[in-house]
Order: structure tokens, then C-alpha cells, then sequence
């Protein structure tokens, strides 16, 4: 069990969603990106990374420095049911490997089919396979 979906199970219990997680073994940073569908306070980043301190102590996961937030406007989205949830919400996608030529799209996200995103572009309905997808972050409403 990897300790990305060892944290996911924690953080559910606490009623919370994993969105993202990075570390660098360099400098010994663990940063835990957290949501719910009422958002983030400060209060809940507070609690979260008061319960991961003990959490990761306790599962003896060597690392210096926990910064938990929230994702952000520009929230990465990694996961289909990211993509259904925020279905109808402007996207920006990197392709790992081109697609018509090019890696980069922003489009309205259109759901997901099988282990497919759609994405209407420009008036165009793409799709494009989950495993190609190398980045997508929501384009912040303003």
C-alpha cells in the first residue's frame, strides 16, 4: 500500500479528499493538498496537519517539514471523479504525448467516458485517454 492511498484512507476519515501530495527528498517538504466539497479554513488545514504529525510519526514516514492546504483556484485534477465533479468548469490539459499535433488544450470539461476525459474545445468535442493526461488544473473563475 502505497503511502499516497494510505493518506487518501486517513484523510477520508476525517471527512477530507487528498487532491494531491508531493515530497521532496531533497529538502525533506511533504505537502498535502486537501478539499471538501464546503472548501478549506484555515481551521482545517490547522487539524489536518495537527493529525498528520501523530499519523505519520505513528507509520514512521521520514520526512521535515508538513505543509497542509487547500489546492486552490487552480486545482489540479488527477482523478476521473475530480473531472465528473467539476464537469462543466474550464480546464487546462498537458497530454504527456501530442495529440492532433499538439500537448496543451483548454477547454470545458464535458465528463468522463469509460477511461476517457472529455473536453469540448473550441466548439470541438476531444477526448483524450486518462494515462496520456500528464497535468489538468481548473481555470480559476474570476
Amino acid at each position: 500500500m502505497t503511502l499516497e492511498t494510505r493518506l487518501e484512507a486517513t484523510l477520508a476519515g476525517l471527512g477530507y479528499e487528498l487532491v494531491d501530495l508531493s515530497f521532496s527528498v531533497k529538502s525533506g517538504l511533504m505537502r498535502v493538498f486537501i478539499d471538501r466539497p464546503e472548501g478549506i479554513t484555515l481551521d482545517d488545514c490547522v487539524l489536518v496537519s495537527n493529525h498528520l504529525g501523530h499519523w505519520l510519526g505513528v507509520e514512521n514516514v521520514d520526512y521535515d517539514r508538513l505543509e497542509v492546504s487547500s489546492p486552490g483556484l487552480d486545482r489540479p485534477l488527477k482523478k476521473p471523479a475530480a473531472f465528473e465533479r467539476f464537469a462543466g468548469r474550464s480546464a487546462h490539459v498537458r497530454l504527456r504525448m501530442a495529440h492532433a499535433g499538439q500537448r496543451r488544450f483548454t477547454g470545458v470539461i464535458a465528463g468522463v467516458e469509460g477511461k476517457s476525459l472529455l473536453l469540448d474545445v473550441e466548439g470541438q468535442r476531444m477526448t483524450f485517454e486518462m494515462d496520456n493526461i500528464d497535468q489538468a488544473r481548473l481555470v480559476p473563475d474570476v
